[in-house]
């Protein structure tokens, strides 16, 4: 990774950023300006997405970074952290995206406990894991944002039946933004969790809304003011029930 950025720029990097949602981030933080290190498991993959994005935008006004990470890896996650430390000695905002396993097939009374573990790597121990590894990088920006894309599904308030795993894991991962927001709070990192709503991607089928639509929330809470909002649950930059 060229240590090439400018040094105003924010440097922001999104999860799970190959597709959908994470891809439409990408591409709006880099065309707000922000060095962007779209990351995803498969590095032909992350490769080709940072590439089409650069070829879709006017030649020289986005500046994105391929970086293969897999969430669910310890070492993959720390040498990740190494790199941006070498390569940029922070982060500004960090946007954890990547989610697997809705699971509308199963019930929580009959559950495949296997799918809710994997599920659970990649849903909560995923973010949990970049939280530790990123947070020294985090505090060394002037301005750290924080980003759980989570769901309503994870709402206690709102919670029913079905898609045990991902509205479990979903629901630990809010628990989880409400801690990291309390622990950070001192260091001015704002750490937030979204809903996009249902956003027509792999993920959520056909029929949701725009993929640009749900990626909005996100950028609400990747770019809030420094006076924004901590330890919040948000979807259009409105505010959910727990």
């Amino acid at each position: 990774m060229p240590p090439t950025a400018s040094a105003s720029a924010p440097v922001s990097l999104v999860t799970g950023a190959t597709r959908g949602i994470g891809r439409e981030v990408s591409r709006q933080l880099a065309e707000r300006g922000h060095t962007v290190l779209l990351t995803g498991r498969d590095p032909d993959a992350t490769r080709r997405t940072a590439e089409e994005l650069r070829a879709a935008a006017r030649p020289g006004t986005v500046d994105l970074r391929p970086v293969p990470l897999d969430v669910t890896d310890d070492r993959s996650v720390a040498g990740a952290a190494a790199e941006v430390a070498d390569a940029f000695g922070r982060l500004d905002v960090l946007v954890n995206n990547a989610g697997i396993s809705y699971d509308t097939w199963q019930r929580a009374v009959t559950a495949d406990l296997a799918v809710v573990r994997e599920a659970a790597e990649t849903n909560l121990y995923g973010p949990w894991r970049m939280a530790l590894a990123f947070a020294p990088l985090l505090r060394a920006s002037a301005h750290p944002r924080l980003v759980n894309v989570s769901s309503e599904a994870a709402s206690l308030t709102n919670m029913g039946g079905g898609t045990p795993a991902y509205s479990a894991s979903k629901a630990a991962l809010n628990a989880l933004t409400r801690m990291l927001a309390a622990e950070l709070r001192a260091d001015g990192v704002l750490v937030n969790a979204v809903c996009p709503g249902w956003v027509a991607t792999d993920m959520g089928g056909a029929g949701g809304r725009p993929v640009a639509e749900g990626a909005a929330s996100v950028l609400y809470a990747a770019t809030l003011p420094d006076d924004g909002p901590t330890g919040g649950f948000f979807r259009d930059g409105r505010p959910l029930p727990w």
